[in-house]
């Protein structure tokens, strides 16, 4: 019925969804074959409890926290990868489960071993028949055997070939006398939000279980890399179903179950996927290299916020900013530095968050155009990528000295901070190398604007406004121009003993 004065809708301008599938036993039944359960055992010391995230994970938990516990006691809380309460609630627990029942907390279970052996159950795909098997590496991490059981019950022996901290990828390869069912992947590019998906896996250890959902979202981080990109799902994913496949309705694998949202460690209807087509670049190179090959500059970044954006001149609050170019690195080399905001690579957008993909999926030795902003315009520098460099241990670092008497200081009022010049009572208050340069900071005001974005006493103002700081007047006069120019902000360049980062401050009403 139509109400009178109401417009009827020309047809075809309401967006009508597809209907459901009447089953999907057909296509269940048709990839059922290729998915794989997976075990891994390895030995875990009790010295390594309290902060070893390398040992294999008990239980596989679909989301990479805790290890496995006796099956009286408590479980960890399911939190987010990266999350502030994983770590504390992983520890927390592994001091209370020691000792074995009917032990005494010092007792251990074979005073002949060094460690206690550890569980891990997940799951995994084939995608060639000659025996390479997709999964998680945080099923595998730390294992010293891993095994592969088919559909068929076959159980069969893997080998590592390789495996890929930062997108938690890892390629396992078995051997069998005939060829295996293998499944292919599929482009997660064209996965819209509301398409249905099914998820293949061994929840709990219970193999070959299949679950049906949508794709909730695109794009979702949570926090645990660089390289976030996950496809979000509500189709039900448990424990044990790490390192599965999320299949479209063609069969083909669009993701790889990697993580849950979910304060039981049950699902709520919350999952994570790897994207294929990112997937698929790192295990080709797994299959090559035996590690993932991703493109390095050697910058780093940060986002490019409003009150960035503003300090600088910038037309949007788009783009990613420079907090530190690597001296020996292709950035440099090419001209860009601290201050620059990248806003394409190669023709793509880039911001904060999408600049590392997009660098690391450029080949290796492609010279690249990146567009930055500098000096109020935007201007065109080409770029080679190189591979990124190994990961090498930070030497430890000194707790500052706090004896020395406090250098005589300025307030930049409007901002909150007590900037004093980096000299010998500086360095040494401060702990400061001797090639420092900048202006230090000797107090925060209670509730400013420095306080409220995390400014804090011994760190040192390096840059203001894209300029050298070489004493506290410096900044002074770049926040009194800043406010004769009714700029409402300016970016300073902040560093610690955590790095560099560019933080926007207020120049208040009175540019002082």
């Amino acid at each position: 019925m139509v109400l009178a004065g109401a417009t009827v809708p020309p047809f075809g301008s309401v967006a009508e969804a597809r209907p459901a599938p009447d089953s999907f036993a057909d296509l269940a039944a048709k990839l059922l074959p290729s998915v794989v359960n997976i075990s891994s055992t390895g030995t875990a010391t009790d010295e390594s409890d309290d902060d070893d995230d390398d040992a294999p994970q008990g239980d596989d938990n679909g989301d990479k926290n805790g290890k496995k516990a006796p099956n009286d006691a408590p479980q960890v809380p399911t939190f987010p990868p990266g999350s502030p309460f994983e770590k504390f609630f992983r520890d927390f627990m592994n001091k209370h489960r020691r000792a074995q029942p009917g032990q005494t907390p010092n007792q251990k279970s074979d005073p002949e071993a060094t460690g206690r052996k550890m569980q891990s159950l997940g799951s995994g795909f084939i995608i060639d028949p000659s025996g390479l098997v997709v999964t998680n590496n945080h099923v595998i991490k730390g294992a010293d055997s891993i095994t592969v059981t088919l559909q068929d019950n076959t159980v069969l022996k893997a080998r590592l070939l390789g495996h890929d901290d930062k997108t938690d990828l890892a390629l396992l390869k078995i051997d069998s006398p005939k060829p295996l069912p293998a499944v292919s992947f599929g482009d997660s590019d064209k996965e819209r939000v509301g398409d249905w998906v099914l998820a293949i896996g061994n929840p709990f250890g219970l193999s070959g279980t299949v679950t049906a959902g949508i794709v909730s979202s695109r794009g979702r981080s949570l926090d645990s890399g660089p390289y976030d990109d996950f496809i979000q799902t509500d189709a039900p994913i448990n424990r044990g179903n790490s390192g599965g496949p999320l299949f479209d309705m063609d069969g083909g694998v669009i993701g790889i179950n990697t993580a849950i949202y979910s304060p039981s460690g049950g699902s709520i209807g919350i999952g994570f996927a790897i994207p294929s087509n990112e997937a698929k670049r790192v295990i080709d190179q797994l299959r090559q290299f035996g590690k993932a090959r991703r493109g390095w500059i050697g910058v780093r970044i940060q986002d490019v916020t409003q009150d960035i954006a503003d300090g600088l001149g910038l037309p949007s609050s788009k783009g990613a900013l420079i907090a530190g170019v690597d001296k020996d690195g292709p950035a440099a080399k090419a001209g860009l530095k601290s201050g620059d905001v990248i806003e394409q690579v190669g023709g793509q957008k880039a911001d904060g968050r999408s600049l590392p993909r997009i660098v690391g999926e450029t080949p290796i030795g492609t010279a690249v155009p990146v567009v930055v902003w500098r000096d109020g315009k935007s201007q065109t520098l080409q770029v080679t990528v190189r591979d990124f460099p190994e990961d090498k241990p930070k030497p430890a670092q000194a707790p500052p000295a706090k004896t020395a008497p406090a250098p005589s200081s300025m307030e930049i009022g409007a901002t909150g901070l007590t900037l004093a010049p980096i000299d010998d009572s500086a360095r040494e208050k401060y702990d400061l190398g001797d090639a420092q340069k900048g202006a230090v900071v000797t107090a925060v005001r209670k509730n400013s604007p420095a306080a409220e974005r995390g400014v804090r006493e011994g760190d040192v103002i390096v840059e203001v406004q894209q300029s050298a700081v070489n004493e506290p007047n410096d900044v002074r006069q770049a926040v009194e121009d800043a406010h004769k120019r009714k700029r409402p902000s300016v970016v300073m360049l902040v560093q610690n003993g955590d790095g560099m980062r560019w933080v926007p401050l207020p120049v208040g009403s009175d540019g002082k």
